[in-house]
């Protein structure tokens, strides 16, 4: 599903460059959960916006369902994008003048689905994240758990191939944080792959594999016993 090879990400000013990636190999398979964890700075979050076809690497391959898409100008990007994959964010990053179900809906008004079946999608995902009582209400009218719920059901209301995480349980106290790691989990077990990146070792135990990177450099690579082949 994700390959890389060699890929590098350089940030240049008038005085400095600055790696933020640094030949990094990676690969990816349908059905699992990754997680990403390393310090503050490392380029967790940068590997993450490439992957997420947010940014181009500077060097090196990105393939991505079998296409190498690393030199994809934006509009090609946007339109994998759009098509297979979910974002959940650490910052919930709702739109606070819209209501959970409008919220939940945009990436289908995105994907062009009718009225009546971007409806349906809603009322289903919404329902099975347990929190369609809440359908009406707006962002400010609901706990951190349940905002980061609305911000997942928006992720896979599309039934995006992956999803990528940043940092989901950023904000979240640890009830709140278990909780969406089970939602999390529940739609790893349902088959879709996550891919996420955690400064907590705790929930990094979730996946299946944990990938540490380093100063932009991936320095270890553990897979758990029952996942070897």
């Amino acid at each position: 599903m994700i390959k890389t090879e060699n890929l590098q990400k350089l940030y240049t000013t008038e005085d400095v460059e600055t790696t933020a990636l640094n030949n990094v190999n990676i690969q990816i398979e349908p059905g699992e959960f990754v997680s990403i964890m390393g310090p503050s700075g490392c380029g967790k979050s940068t590997l993450l916006n490439i992957l997420g076809l947010l940014d181009n690497p500077s060097g090196g391959k990105y393939y991505f369902l079998d296409h190498e898409v690393s030199g994809y100008n934006e509009r090609r990007r946007a339109s994998l994008r759009k098509e297979n994959i979910g974002f959940v964010f650490q910052s919930f990053n709702l739109i606070d003048e819209l209501t959970v179900f409008e919220n939940v809906e945009l990436p289908l008004l995105y994907l062009k689905y009718s009225s009546s079946d971007r409806k349906k999608m809603v009322h289903e995902v919404l329902e099975r994240m347990g929190i369609m009582h809440r359908v009406s209400h707006f962002p400010q009218q609901l706990s951190g758990g349940q905002q980061q719920r609305v911000a997942v059901a928006r992720a896979i209301v599309s039934n995006p191939k992956i999803i990528l995480a940043d940092e989901p349980t950023g904000n979240l106290d640890s009830s709140h944080g278990d909780e969406v790691m089970n939602l999390l989990t529940g739609l790893n077990e349902q088959g879709t792959t996550i891919l996420m990146v955690t400064h907590s070792p705790t929930y990094a135990e979730y996946g299946n594999r944990i990938i540490h990177l380093f100063d932009g450099h991936v320095v270890t690579e553990n897979m758990k016993e029952e996942f070897h082949v």
